[in-house]
């Protein structure tokens, strides 16, 4: 017999369908999996939150060294530092919440066998964390702009700045569909988690990360990496940021419906996995 208080849990029909509402309910869920996830990324440590200072910091020391200092790769007039550091900050956001996406299901098979909340909240919480990291090493970003200011360098600020924020948001969408596809993949074929970790360590090379696109002559080649859905928006939060690369509305247009694409299909898959991965995983 049921009573007016049973909640009955039934799987999705429709495999595009996303109940907010439930999500809403679950919001002190939510915001606990997103307070545990930082507390504990470097639990147990000595420098602690340092860590989130310290290491994209190295990460600029070393390119600046290698790539700069040795490869002499160009960096179209921008001051190598901020180049780097800029590039290091977008690119980490992306791979990051795509690391934490596409691990959801595996990750937290556990709590997923003790208490029912809507799946798609892991998926959330990774984007959320990852944007708390990003917004701490934005702030090095602005300290080192501020200092090259105040030392009289000549950096453009492009009135597109102001489209930084939804670039942010739209390589979250596009980390999130990229990562539930992967992610509901996984939960029969664990092997793809390896391989999807060997494709973001390649991922970056093809990416202008710590190149300008500018410096890829060759015509097929530069196309190849145009065709990279990331990287008509790195080069767009160059552009505005720093007055080099190349701002292309066209390119852009096509990183938008790569990303909705990508999502409609991560989204479809993740729906029907979620019905029975606990069988699986």
């Amino acid at each position: 017999m049921s009573s007016s208080n049973d909640i009955v849990i039934t799987p999705k029909d429709k495999l595009l369908a996303i109940d907010w509402r439930e999500v809403w309910r679950y919001r002190d869920m939510y915001v606990l999996f997103v307070q545990r996830a930082f507390r504990t990324a470097y639990k147990q440590t000595i420098l602690g939150p340092l860590w989130f200072l310290i290491t994209p910091v190295l990460s600029v020391i070393v390119y600046v060294a290698v790539f700069g200092g040795v490869a002499h790769i160009s960096t179209d007039g921008a001051p190598p530092i901020l180049f780097y550091l800029l590039g290091i900050s977008v690119w980490g956001y992306f791979a990051a919440c795509l690391t934490g996406t596409s691990n959801s299901f595996v990750t937290n098979a556990d709590i997923f066998g003790k208490v029912y909340f809507p799946r798609i909240i892991m998926p959330l919480v990774a984007v959320t964390v990852q944007l708390l990291y990003f917004c701490i090493q934005l702030l090095i970003f602005i300290a080192a702009y501020c200092y090259y200011l105040a030392i009289g360098t000549d950096l453009t600020i492009h009135w597109q700045i102001v489209l930084f924020p939804l670039l942010m948001v739209m390589l979250a969408f596009m980390s999130v569909g990229v990562g539930m596809v992967v992610s509901s993949l996984t939960t029969k074929y664990r092997d793809l988690q390896i391989i999807f970790a060997k494709v973001i360590t390649l991922w970056v090379y093809v990416t202008p990360v710590i190149y300008p696109l500018s410096m890829v002559t060759n015509e097929k080649l530069h196309l190849a990496m145009s065709l990279n859905p990331v990287t008509p928006v790195m080069e767009a939060v160059k552009y505005s940021l720093l007055g080099v690369g190349q701002f292309s509305w066209m390119w852009l247009l096509y990183s938008l419906v790569f990303t909705i694409v990508i999502d409609i299909i991560g989204l479809a898959i993740f729906n029907r996995v979620q019905k029975s991965f606990m069988d699986t995983v």
